[in-house]
């Protein structure tokens, strides 16, 4: 089996330092890809601010702290991931993009780097057909934040082997991870289950079932949900919920997947959610105010 020592990781946002954090802090060799040099120096700023939470909790000691920022080396050029034992894609959830990072990505690689994605709903399957090793990939579905959310999904395509999976749910396990196994069907396990159930909170708003404090209220106290599903929406990305819904809708074939009509005209709108200041709620006060 291949051991991982060396992680790479394209895409700098949110999920991609969540993933450099935890492989720094296990000890990896991590190599950081961005096409923006300052969406780096934000990235690493980012998990320096998070790894002080960690010391300030007593969790990490301010020595592990400077020795895993240390592991980290960032650049914008794909040959960074020369020596790497996996690349691990975390862009953004467009289908288009993510190909064309595994076609340029894949000319750099040793022969036997695993290639991955962070995808939350696109076929690992169809991903792996656009590279010269569909055997060595598959996705690995980190939950947000990475630093504290224990689930990793690990996706095989069909043509996935069981080297490549086992080396992968190894590195789970080095990253303190617990891994679900999901089949490879659009959206997978969590969001499969998840965003349909955010798109019906969207809808039901926009029948006027409830506003936004009651729907979310609701889906607190009456099923003990840590966030409501508006909130939730908002903190995932509302993009990125209406990209799922319609990877689900396409790729399922099934109307109880359509994307409510409200969901498109928020994301039409850029009320994107927290990252954007304004989606069901308005972030620019505190506490946020709903939007409707």
């Amino acid at each position: 089996m291949t051991e991982i020592r060396s992680v790479g990781v394209i895409g700098a946002g949110q999920m991609g330092n969540g993933i450099a954090h935890v492989a720094a802090l296990a000890g990896l060799s991590v190599a950081l890809l961005d096409v923006k040099a300052e969406a780096l120096e934000k990235a690493l700023a980012t998990v320096a601010r998070n790894m002080d939470r960690q010391v300030a909790k007593g969790g990490l000691s301010g020595a592990d702290k400077d020795a895993a920022l240390g592991r980290i080396r960032t650049g914008t050029e794909m040959s960074l991931f020369s020596d790497c034992d996996i690349v691990i894609e975390a862009a953004t959830e467009k289908e288009e993009l993510k190909l064309s990072l595994f076609r340029s990505v894949c000319p750099v690689l040793k022969p036997a780097a695993i290639l991955a994605s962070n995808t939350s709903s696109i076929p690992i399957t169809r991903l792996a057909a656009a590279t010269d090793r569909p055997e060595r990939v598959i996705g690995m579905h980190f939950m947000n934040p990475v630093p504290v959310m224990k689930l990793v999904e690990i996706i095989r395509g069909i043509a996935t082997s069981d080297e490549t999976f086992e080396a992968v749910a190894a590195l789970a396990a080095t990253l303190g991870k617990t891994t679900a196994v999901a089949q490879d069907y659009p959206a997978f396990i969590v969001n499969r289950i998840l965003v349909p159930m955010i798109n019906e909170a969207v809808q039901a708003l926009q029948e006027g079932v409830g506003d936004v404090r009651s729907i979310d209220a609701a889906m607190r106290l009456g099923a003990n949900h840590p966030m409501g599903p508006l909130q939730l929406g908002d903190f995932i990305g509302l993009d990125t919920c209406l990209a799922i819904m319609r990877v689900l809708h396409e790729g399922m074939g099934d109307s109880k997947y359509r994307p409510s009509p409200l969901l498109v005209k928020y994301v039409e709108a850029g009320w994107l959610g927290r990252k954007a200041g304004r989606g069901f709620y308005d972030y620019s006060q505190d506490p946020p105010k709903p939007t409707r």
